[in-house]
């Protein structure tokens, strides 16, 4: 009976995806319909899955592993601040910190309020449950919505990180206080020291991991499941609770920045296989017939329901002050799902004797409630404004010849445009052909943050002035732009020269060797200059993020015979590709074809359809 029930979860697991997109079930998080299922095949209507040894194991290491991949969500790039550079009131951080702040305060009331009507008396774990946030189905539909990079996707991600931090810090001094280990709990402090000490150790060698790693041995993976056990060990042996082992191990694993197919990899594990066990066994352990029964826990379940969403609801009061009045409800709404800390720390409750089966299949049916409402009224109420439509933003320094020209080329739905001279005569000749062009007596840090070109995707440094661009495009490297663009007209460069502003990660354009190896092409290939130079259909590149299409063979995409496509890199190295060739997450694929089409494949390659 226990193989049975096993092949049955496992079937469901299955199952369950498959009937979601053959209906097109998108608005409703997979991890509720997971849920859902296991209500239906559990004691509350089929009965036909039990829990046994095989299946509550899985369940345990399905809830570790979402913890750890939790903790790989959190991006440390946006809690860094960039040198020299005021926190802005109106930034990400700032905003998610205060909106956190309200969520606390609100969480607090909400929670006294339940206990003087004695419903719900226990009023510190109430608070941590009210506070929490679904950090992984936030992620999910902002990256449906494609905002995940933009100040209110960021803004909202931060909400959601510390929506699951700060209520997993909470949970473990309430479990320690509960659970009469109050005076052993300095000792979490050594659960920190053994992540730290994992992630010194491990800084270095991991690169050296990478290099030998074969298909075979899977080093990363490896490593990753080490860091798990090693700190869910240490967690439970200190008295703190296996899921922050677990989730510090993950923020390790992200700060050893593991590649885009070793992330791919585990979530593999964790979602394709492991964390269905957890949402599904939750599920079926909830007993409905039982809780109907209880008109006090049935009367709870529209009351939590309310409280959860009016506990994050004064977050629009910090959205409002910068994105518009129904993008900041949509926001509020979508932190209100609170469904992957909510069941562990139930679970950490009811071992406590803290709170009965019956209120904590309310608070499971009041979080299954909320995550079905809040991503549909985020998707209907979220409107994608201007600066979301755009794709990247692009700030040129320096106006000539070259660069002018390349800017009125960038397709304008890819791109916004921006461009900054301090050479007033260029200013006055290009003024009417740039849309967007500034004159800047001194071109210096100060003034080029003032303006906001510091803000931006990419800037390109183009000077005839080697030494003047090479300062410039070092300035926007410490101010934290992803991509820098320097241009170097002399081609007797000292190697030395070069090879530091790479090392610093800028991008070196040298126009001497780029005629050259045009040139060159254009001897040995004749059409190249044709493909360079035509403006309808052209050379272009996409990065796979979509996980769809990840694992896939060439000819199996649907939009292949609309393009051709010319070579692949892979880590960097360049792979020739056939229609058997598989798809990785992180593949940087270079395609020919008109601009629709390539539009098109971008979109569909990044994620965005």
């Amino acid at each position: 009976m226990q193989q049975l029930s096993l092949l049955i979860v496992m079937l469901a697991a299955l199952i369950i995806p498959i009937i979601m997109a053959r209906f097109k079930v998108s608005s409703i998080p997979t991890v509720i319909a997971e849920i859902i299922t296991g209500i239906i095949l559990g004691k509350s209507f089929l009965n036909i899955v039990n829990p046994n040894w095989t299946l509550n194991m899985m369940s345990s290491m399905g809830v570790i592993m979402l913890m750890f991949l939790s903790g790989m969500e959190i991006n440390f790039d946006l809690f860094r601040k960039t040198p020299g550079k005021k926190r802005d009131s109106k930034s990400p951080v700032v905003m998610a910190s205060q909106a956190f702040g309200l969520i606390i305060a609100a969480a607090l009331i909400i929670a006294i309020i339940i206990s003087r009507l004695h419903l719900f008396n226990d009023v510190l774990l109430a608070t941590i449950i009210f506070s929490t946030v679904a950090l992984g189905v936030v992620i999910a539909t902002l990256k449906e919505k494609d905002i995940l990079q933009k100040p209110v996707g960021q803004t909202i991600l931060l909400t959601a990180v510390l929506g699951e931090v700060v209520p997993m810090l909470a949970l473990t001094f309430y479990a320690s206080i509960n659970g009469g280990n109050a005076r052993r709990l300095w000792l979490i402090v050594l659960l920190f020291l053994a992540a730290f000490i994992l992630l010194r150790r491990f800084k270095q060698p991991y690169v050296w991991f990478n290099k030998i790693s074969k298909s075979t041995t899977q080093l990363d993976v490896r490593l990753a499941f080490f860091l798990i056990f090693a700190l869910v060990t240490i967690a439970e042996t200190v008295g703190a609770e296996n899921i922050l082992g677990a989730f510090l191990a993950g923020m390790v694993m992200k700060l050893l920045q593991p590649s885009e197919t070793t992330e791919d990899r585990l979530n593999s594990i964790g979602y394709g296989f492991l964390i269905p066990f957890f949402f599904i066994m939750t599920g079926d352990r909830l007993d409905l017939k039982n809780l109907f029964a209880n008109r006090q826990a049935l009367a709870l379940i529209p009351i939590l329901v309310i409280g959860f969403i009016l506990a994050k609801l004064p977050t629009m009061i910090i959205y409002r002050r910068r994105f518009k009045l129904c993008n900041s409800f949509a926001g509020s709404f979508l932190v209100a799902t609170t469904i992957t800390l909510v069941l562990p720390t139930l679970e950490v409750a009811r071992n406590l004797h803290a709170i009965t089966q019956a209120q904590s299949d309310a608070f499971t049916l009041a979080a299954v409630v909320v995550c079905i409402i809040a991503p549909i009224v985020f998707n209907s109420t979220y409107k994608l404004e201007k600066s979301d439509l755009i794709k990247q933003k692009v700030n040129f320094i320096g106006t000539n010849t070259l660069t002018v020209p390349i800017s009125q080329q960038l397709y304008k739905n890819w791109y916004d445009v921006r461009m900054v001279t301090d050479n007033e005569n260029n200013f006055k000749t290009y003024n009417s052909q740039v849309k967007h062009l500034e004159y800047m007596p001194k071109l210096d840090a100060e003034s080029l943050e003032q303006g906001g070109y510091f803000d931006c995707d990419i800037i390109v440094v183009g000077f005839l002035n080697d030494h003047k661009s090479a300062r410039l495009a070092q300035i926007a490297k410490e101010h934290g732009v992803k991509r820098v663009i320097a241009s170097q007209n002399n081609p007797r460069l000292d190697p030395k020269d070069v090879g530091a502003l790479r090392e610093k990660g800028i991008e070196i354009f040298n126009s001497f060797n780029v005629q050259s190896s045009v040139l060159r092409a254009l001897i040995e290939s004749p059409l190249i200059l044709r493909m360079l130079t035509d403006t309808e259909a052209g050379l272009y590149e996409a990065t796979l993020l979509n996980s769809r299409y990840s694992g896939r063979e060439l000819h199996t995409l649907p939009f292949v015979n609309k393009i051709t496509i010319s070579r692949i890199f892979r880590n960097r190295k360049p792979i020739d590709p056939h229609g058997d060739t598989v798809l990785e997450y992180g593949d940087h694929i270079l395609f020919t074809g008109d601009r629709q089409a390539a539009e098109e494949v971008r979109e569909n390659l990044q994620g965005r359809k």
